[in-house]
């Protein structure tokens, strides 16, 4: 069993503020050095952490950033095989946090503009694809297409939202979303943005995050929902992607939905109590004592 993870790496600024700034505002505030992030790069480490075996596929600068990026997937036992290097900077976010741990982030794409579908040459047919949309998307929907004609199972994390074509979307195993993205992708079916609606219109898996809420599942098997592990929040960035990366891995081992979907929204719950985006994704042993510490059973 495999998790292939396409997605981005970025270096991300993070900047600690006494509250987010309106438009036009200038908050002052304290920033730290450069940290490991990218929707994808956190998904992998994520992953990995909890035990799944994976690659990452994407690109880096060739740059100190890219050093910096390729190392932190190293550290965590993932293959980069097909982590690829190119002339164009790294990928750079600007990440804003306020006293009660909400957020703001810009990213400049850089070296993940260039990522390809093709830098991955095989895909096992036990494989687990995971996506997310801050690579080009054209990319993503090769390869949904070629994880589907492997006999892969495919997963996308539609973040931040942007349009694909709904046969694209139709592909996939499992669509993750947080409400914002959910909602978003409602307007543009015509449809309610809950995991109900769009697991009708699409006829795939949907998994929605409310955050303090918990999250939602809805699949022909009908809907879960599970709720949140209440946590003191200090940083909610890297909170999805924990939540993304565990769930990938718990399915791609064999776990039941319903136990992947907790094990998912402990992992998430954990990774707010952390500062940073990839610092912040819990080890198996971290999200197991959280499980043990709360006991929750599913909310149908």
């Amino acid at each position: 069993m495999t998790v292939i993870v396409f997605g981005s790496a970025t270096a991300d600024v993070i900047f600690r503020l006494p509250r987010l700034p309106r438009p036009g505002e200038t908050v002052m505030g304290e920033a730290g050095v450069p940290l490991p992030g990218g929707k994808g790069l956190n998904q992998a480490i994520a992953a990995a952490r909890d035990g799944a075996e994976v690659r990452f596929v994407g690109c880096v600068g060739q740059d100190a950033a890219g050093e910096m990026l390729r190392a932190s997937l190293v550290d965590a036992g993932i293959d980069v095989a097909s982590l690829r290097s190119t002339t164009e900077a790294s990928g750079l976010a600007f990440v804003c946090v306020d006293a009660a741990g909400q957020n703001q982030i810009a990213v400049s794409a850089g070296a993940n503009g260039s990522a390809r579908a093709a830098q991955l040459q095989a895909i096992p047919h036990n494989a687990t694809i995971l996506m997310q949309m801050e690579v080009p998307h054209a990319q993503n929907a090769l390869l949904i297409a070629r994880g589907r004609e492997a006999g892969a199972r495919v997963v996308l994390n539609l973040a931040p939202a942007a349009a694909l074509d709904r046969s694209v979307l139709g592909a996939l195993d499992l669509l993750i979303l947080n409400e914002s993205e959910a909602a978003w992708l409602g307007r543009q079916l015509g449809r309610e943005g809950d995991a109900l609606a769009l697991h009708e219109v699409l006829g795939i898996g949907v998994a929605v995050t409310m955050a303090e809420r918990g999250a939602e599942l809805a699949t022909h098997a009908g809907v879960l929902r599970m709720p949140a592990f209440p946590v003191r929040v200090l940083d909610s960035t890297g909170a999805g992607d924990a939540w993304c990366g565990v769930m990938v891995a718990a399915l791609d081992g064999g776990v039941p939905m319903d136990v992947a979907m907790r094990r998912a929204n402990a992992a998430g719950g954990f990774a707010c109590t952390r500062a940073g985006a990839a610092p912040s994704m819990p080890t198996t042993n971290e999200i197991a004592a959280l499980l043990r510490e709360v006991p929750q059973p599913p909310q149908r």
